[in-house]
C-alpha cells in the first residue's frame, strides 16, 4: 500500500516537473552575454514551425548511491520535427565529431536521407529502453505498411549522468518516454536540469538542456535555424563565453578536472535543404562548440543531427517527386546561423541549470550569474541586458 502511494506521488512529481512553466529563469542574453545574429521570437528550436519538444524529469532520493534505489537525477527529452501528430519524415543527416557516445538509427539516416520520427535524448544506459518505447508509441499511434508491418529504426542519443545519477539503476521506463512524447509542444522550451539533461555536467558547471535560434534576413530567404543541445562535456579551464576565458576566471568547485562527458546537438531548419547539405550543416555544430572552448576530448561523444522541415511528403511519394533546395552558394548564412545558435544554446543550458547534489552527495555548482557578469564586465564584453 505504501509502495503504491509512493509510486503515485512520484508520478505526480514527474508530471509537475515536466509540465512546469517553460523558462521563467533568466537566459544568457538577460544577463548581458553578447551574441551575434538575430534570434527568433522564442530564441529556441521551436521557432522552426512544426517542431515540438517534450521532457520527462526524474528526481528522487539523496545521500549514498544504492544501485536500483537512487539517488535519481535523470530523464528523457523528445524533439519531434513535425510534431507528435505527423507521420511525415524529414530530410536529415548526422555527423560525429568524436565517437565515444551513441546515437541509434543513424545508419539508415545516412543511407536514406530521412529521419522518420522523433529524436530522443537520455542517459547512456537508458538508450535501449527509450528506443523500444518509441517503437511501441509509434505502433500505438501509427498505421501498418502495405505488408501489414510496423517498421521503425528510432534515433536515440545519450550522454552520461553517472556522476549525479544512479545510472545503473535503470530508472527511465517506457511510461517516461511516452510522457515526453505525448506532452511535447511548440512554444518556449524548458532549459537546464530537465529531461535528458537532468543530471548532466557542462564545463564542470551544472549543464543540461539548452536551445537557441537564428532568423536569416529577407535577402537571405528569411529562413530559421534552431538548435537544441544536451550538454555534458567540457573542461572548466577551457570554457569561454563571448570570447572571455570564464572558466579560468571562475575556477572554484570543479567536478572532474578533465574533459569527461558528451554533447548531443539537434539542428532544425525550415530552409529547403537536401541530406548532403544537412550533413554540411551538422558539421558546423563543431565550430559553435569550439567558440565555447571545446576541443572534443577523447572521452566525449560529440554527435549531431540536422533536419529540414521543408519538402513535406517527400518520403511518401510514388514515382518522381519534385523537391526544392537551396543552391550550395546560398548556404553560408545557414552555416553561420548554426554556429551562432549552437554557441548560445550551450550557454543557455548552463545559465538555466541550478546547483545539484546527487549520488554520494556529490555537488555540481551552477554557473554563478553574478560572477559571470563581473567577468564579462572585466573584459568589456558585458552588454546591456
Amino acid at each position: 500500500m505504501l509502495k503504491s502511494r509512493y509510486a503515485a506521488l512520484f508520478s505526480v512529481v514527474i508530471l509537475f516537473l515536466s509540465l512546469a512553466p517553460a523558462q521563467t529563469k533568466p537566459r544568457a542574453r538577460d544577463l548581458g552575454v553578447p551574441f551575434d545574429g538575430t534570434p527568433g521570437p522564442l530564441n529556441a528550436i521551436t521557432d522552426v514551425k512544426g517542431v515540438e519538444v517534450g521532457h520527462t524529469t526524474l528526481i528522487s532520493g539523496e545521500g549514498p548511491l544504492k544501485v536500483g534505489v537512487g539517488p535519481v537525477r535523470t530523464g528523457v527529452t523528445a524533439v519531434l520535427p513535425r510534431g507528435k501528430d505527423s507521420h511525415d519524415a524529414v530530410f536529415a543527416a548526422w555527423f560525429t565529431l568524436n565517437g565515444n557516445g551513441e546515437m541509434t538509427g543513424t545508419t539508415w539516416v545516412e543511407d536514406s536521407g530521412f529521419l522518420d520520427g522523433p529524436v530522443m535524448i537520455t542517459n547512456t544506459h537508458s538508450v535501449g529502453v527509450v528506443r523500444d518505447a518509441i517503437i511501441a508509441w509509434k505502433v500505438k499511434r501509427g498505421t501498418q505498411d502495405m505488408e501489414g508491418y510496423w517498421w521503425s529504426l528510432p534515433v536515440v542519443a545519450e550522454t552520461w549522468d553517472g556522476w549525479l545519477n544512479d545510472i545503473n539503476g535503470f530508472h527511465v521506463k517506457p511510461e517516461h518516454v511516452f510522457h515526453a512524447l505525448d506532452s511535447a509542444h511548440a512554444g518556449p522550451v524548458e532549459e537546464g536540469s530537465v529531461g535528458g539533461g537532468t543530471g548532466m555536467v557542462c564545463n564542470e558547471f551544472k549543464g543540461g538542456i539548452g536551445t537557441a535560434s537564428r532568423v536569416l534576413n529577407a535577402r537571405q530567404g528569411g529562413y530559421t535555424v534552431g538548435v537544441l543541445v544536451q550538454c555534458n562535456y567540457g573542461e572548466r579551464s577551457q570554457l569561454r563565453i563571448a570570447g572571455v576565458p570564464v572558466g579560468k576566471e571562475i575556477p572554484e568547485h570543479p567536478a572532474y578536472g578533465t574533459d569527461t562527458g558528451s554533447i548531443i546537438v539537434v539542428v532544425a531548419t525550415d530552409a529547403p535543404l537536401i541530406p548532403t547539405q544537412l550533413k554540411r550543416v551538422a558539421r558546423r555544430v563543431s565550430l559553435g562548440l569550439g567558440r565555447n572552448g571545446s576541443y572534443s576530448g577523447d572521452g566525449s561523444g560529440d554527435i549531431f543531427i540536422a533536419f529540414s522541415t521543408a519538402n513535406p511528403g517527400a518520403i511518401s511519394a510514388k514515382g518522381p517527386h519534385p523537391i526544392s533546395m537551396l543552391p550550395n552558394d546560398d548556404l553560408d548564412p545557414i552555416f553561420l546561423a548554426t554556429v551562432q545558435a549552437t554557441e548560445e544554446a550551450v550557454v543557455n543550458a548552463m545559465i538555466a541549470a541550478e546547483t545539484m547534489t546527487g549520488a554520494n552527495n556529490r555537488t555540481v555548482i551552477a554557473l554563478p550569474h553574478d560572477r559571470l557578469r563581473e567577468v564579462l564586465k572585466k573584459y568589456n564584453r558585458l552588454s546591456a541586458p
